[in-house]
């Protein structure tokens, strides 16, 4: 349906199994986990592995030592041969993964690295990956487009360097706010975009006719009103 790959960026393992046709993969973090209170990071994961063993999940590790950060990536990697294990580019102190990311591809750790905002930072783990295609860097572009940045800029310069570069890997539009997201993602080169479930739930709008969409809007604000119980 598009010429971009949609990922599931989530934790509802029902909406996961009823729309395992409509994704290409899952995200998630434990952000995402806390919040539906999801109590054990192992449990939950290895449930989501068990209704999705055909398709890539990336599942992220949240420590700040990066000895005990590449210990958590090993395990995680241990439960599946689909993984990609979600590295920050940084730790929460600032310090670089770069070192982490070199170790773990030498171990044939697939990896995702999130949290990327600016093109400077792919410059700073780029070389990492010169003989190993096919990971991931998810750009946080929701987020940078929440500062009045333009994502797309950053995109495109970001996707021109690895190119001219000779680096083969996956740009993940990431925090997607919009279901338009989508179309931008494709025009700024990324392979692949995460998308919550309700922008998963919209793409059925995709060249709905308009005059029809502005009626369909009308019908649902006239319902509402009377389901309501309004009266004027």
């Amino acid at each position: 349906m598009f010429d971009i790959k949609i990922f599931y960026d989530g934790v509802n393992l029902e909406f996961i199994k009823q729309n395992h046709h409509l994704i290409d993969g899952v995200t998630t973090n434990p952000t995402l986990m806390k919040k539906a209170g999801i109590e054990s990071f192992e449990i939950f994961s290895k449930n989501l592995i068990e209704i999705s063993p055909d398709k890539p999940l990336s599942l992220e590790v949240f420590t700040d030592d990066l000895i005990e950060m590449k210990k958590q990536a090993l395990k995680i990697n241990s439960w599946g041969d689909n993984l990609y294990i979600k590295i920050p580019i940084t730790n929460s102190e600032g310090t670089s993964t770069k070192d982490l990311i070199k170790d773990l591809l030498a171990d044939g750790v697939k990896l995702n690295i999130t949290a990327i905002f600016t093109l400077e930072q792919v410059k700073e783990v780029s070389d990492c990956f010169v003989n190993y295609p096919e990971n991931i860097l998810s750009i946080f572009c929701g987020r940078i487009a929440d500062t009045g940045i333009n994502p797309i800029d950053k995109v495109i310069s970001i996707s021109k360097y690895l190119q001219e570069s000779n680096i083969s890997t996956n740009l993940l539009w990431a925090s997607a706010r919009q279901a338009y997201n989508v179309v931008e993602a494709i025009e700024s080169n990324c392979q692949i975009i995460t998308l919550g479930e309700d922008l998963i739930n919209k793409l059925s709008n995709f060249n709905k006719d308009l005059t029809e969409f502005s009626l369909d809007t009308v019908k649902m604000f006239k319902n509402d009103a009377e389901t309501a119980g309004y009266k004027i």
